[in-house]
C-alpha cells in the first residue's frame, strides 16, 4: 500500500512539474514560438476598473519583451548612454533579484531595447542593440560567453534600426539571423558559443528572428530577408528580399523564395501547416503564402500560393487560430486595425480605426486572444472569422518615454509606441509601456 501511495505521489509531482514547465514563457512568442499558451481559465470579463494589476516595476524605454521561467522574469533592458542590462525579477512580486550590465552605448531613432531573450534551466541568452550576444548563467549571474554577431562577422555601420534578434534555442544550439556581411544566419553551441554552422550573407539587412516550420514532418529553420531599403540605402543595388529554409543541423539552404518585397522585415515566418509558410510585412507590403514541396530528386521547390497588400503586420508574425490568421494591420500609411484572413488569402474583416490596433502584441490562450493595441489598451477577444468580438478591454498602459518625446519618432510612430511582445504564464500577463513592466492577472 505504501508503495502504491508513493508511486501515486511521484506521478502527481511529475504531472505538476510538467504543467508548471508547460506554462513557462521561455522565448519570443512563447513555448512553441507561435504566440500560443496552454494557459486555461482565462477571464472573459473584468470589473469596470479593469483587470487586477499585481505589480509594476520601472524599466527603461524600448520595445524588448520579457520571458518567464521557473518563477523568474528575464528582461533585456537598455540605457542608451551606457549599455544593455539583463534584469531578473521575481514573477510573484516584481522584486529585482539581480542584474548584469555591459557597455554598449549608442542610439538610433526609436531608442531603447528591441529584443526578447531566451532562457532554459541553466542560461539566459540575449542580443542587444549593438549586436552583443550574451549567454549568462542564471545561478551565478555571470556571462559564460559573449559574441558580437554584427562586428565579428564583418558588420561596420549598424542597420538603420540597430540589431533586433530574438535568439532561437534548437537542441544544443542557439540560432540568430543578423544578416551580417560574413554571416546571414548563425548557429552557436548554446553552452560554449562555438559556431556550429553559419550561412553566407543572404542579401539585405533584416530585423526578423529565425523561425521553425515543419516541411514533410521535418524541421526547417526559416529566415526572412528584407528587400533593399530605398530610403536608407539608396546607393546600393535595389534587390528583392528572400525567404530561406535551412537544415537545422548544418545550415544548408534547402529552398529559397526570392520575390519578397518588404524593405524592413520584422515579423518571423509562420508555420501555416501542410508545408505552407506565411510571411507578413509592414510598410504597406502585405503578406505572402508559400508552399514548399519535396521533389523526386530530394530537392525542394517553392510555389507562391498568394501575395497581396490587404493583410500584414508591421512588427509581429500573424497569429494562427483554427485555420484563420489574425494580425494588426497598421503601417506607416494604413490604419486598418485588427484584421482576419483565411487560408486562401481572403481578408474577412478589419476593425480599421474602430478600434485601432497599432503594432501591439497578441497571445492565443484558452480559446481567446489576449491583445495589446500598441497604444494604451489591453483586450480579451473571441477569435472569429465572422467579425471583431471583444469580450473585455481596459486602458492599462501609458503614453510617454523618450520614444514618445522624439519629434520625428512621434510623428512616425505616435506618442505611445507600446509595441513590445507580451508574455503569459501562471495566469499572469506581462506587458510593458515605455517606462514600466506590468504584471496583470488574466486567469482565475
Amino acid at each position: 500500500m505504501k508503495s502504491s501511495r508513493l508511486h501515486s505521489t511521484l506521478v502527481l509531482l511529475i504531472i505538476s512539474t510538467i504543467v508548471i514547465q508547460a506554462q513557462d514563457w521561455p522565448q519570443f512568442l512563447g513555448p512553441n514560438r507561435n504566440s500560443t499558451s496552454p494557459q486555461k481559465g482565462i477571464l472573459r470579463s473584468w470589473p469596470a476598473t479593469g483587470p487586477e494589476i499585481l505589480w509594476t516595476v520601472n524599466v527603461g524605454p524600448g520595445y524588448g519583451g520579457p520571458v518567464i521561467k521557473d518563477g523568474k522574469v528575464y528582461l533585456l533592458d537598455r540605457d542608451d548612454k551606457t549599455g544593455d542590462i539583463m534584469r531578473c525579477f521575481d514573477f510573484n512580486t516584481g522584486k529585482e533579484l539581480w542584474k548584469y550590465s555591459y557597455d554598449a552605448p549608442g542610439s538610433v531613432m526609436f531608442p531603447g531595447s528591441r529584443s526578447v531573450p531566451a532562457v532554459d534551466d541553466k542560461y539566459v541568452w540575449s542580443v542587444g542593440h549593438n549586436g552583443d550576444m550574451y549567454c549568462i548563467d542564471i545561478l551565478t549571474h555571470k556571462p559564460v560567453w559573449n559574441k558580437n554577431i554584427w562586428t565579428e562577422f564583418g558588420g561596420t555601420k549598424l542597420p538603420i534600426w540597430a540589431i533586433a534578434q530574438c535568439p532561437l534555442i534548437y537542441g544544443d544550439m542557439v540560432i540568430v539571423a543578423p544578416q551580417a556581411p560574413e554571416a546571414g544566419v548563425i548557429a552557436f553551441n548554446k553552452a560554449t558559443g562555438k559556431i556550429i554552422w553559419k550561412t553566407a550573407y543572404l542579401g539585405n539587412e533584416s530585423y526578423a528572428s529565425p523561425a521553425v516550420v515543419k516541411i514533410d514532418g521535418k524541421d526547417h529553420i526559416v529566415a526572412v530577408v528584407s528587400s533593399t531599403n530605398p530610403f536608407g540605402n539608396r546607393d546600393l543595388p535595389q534587390t528583392k528580399g528572400r525567404i530561406v529554409g535551412m537544415d537545422p543541423s548544418t545550415g544548408k539552404i534547402l529552398w529559397d523564395y526570392n520575390d519578397w518585397v518588404c524593405h524592413i522585415s520584422v515579423p518571423s515566418a509562420v508555420d501555416a501547416g501542410e508545408n505552407r509558410v506565411l510571411v507578413a510585412g509592414g510598410y504597406e507590403h502585405g503578406v505572402v503564402m508559400l508552399k514548399v514541396e519535396k521533389k523526386s530528386d530530394g530537392s525542394f521547390g517553392v510555389t507562391e500560393l498568394f501575395k497581396h497588400n490587404e493583410f500584414g503586420d508591421h512588427t509581429k508574425p500573424p497569429l494562427l487560430c483554427n485555420g484563420y490568421f489574425y494580425a494588426q494591420f497598421t503601417t506607416n500609411s494604413r490604419r486598418e486595425g485588427l484584421a482576419c484572413m483565411d487560408m486562401n488569402g481572403k481578408v474577412l474583416w478589419k476593425t480599421m480605426r474602430a478600434p485601432l490596433f497599432d503594432k501591439g502584441s497578441m497571445i492565443l490562450a484558452d480559446g481567446v486572444i489576449l491583445a495589446t493595441d500598441g497604444r494604451k489598451s489591453l483586450y480579451v477577444i473571441e477569435p472569429s472569422p465572422e467579425g471583431f468580438k471583444p469580450l473585455a478591454s481596459a486602458e492599462v498602459l501609458a503614453e510617454g518615454g523618450s520614444a514618445g518625446n522624439d519629434p520625428m519618432a512621434s510623428r512616425m510612430g505616435g506618442t505611445a509606441q507600446n509595441w513590445a511582445p507580451i508574455a503569459l504564464a501562471g495566469g499572469k500577463l506581462l506587458i510593458r509601456d515605455q517606462s514600466r513592466l506590468i504584471c496583470v492577472k488574466v486567469a482565475k
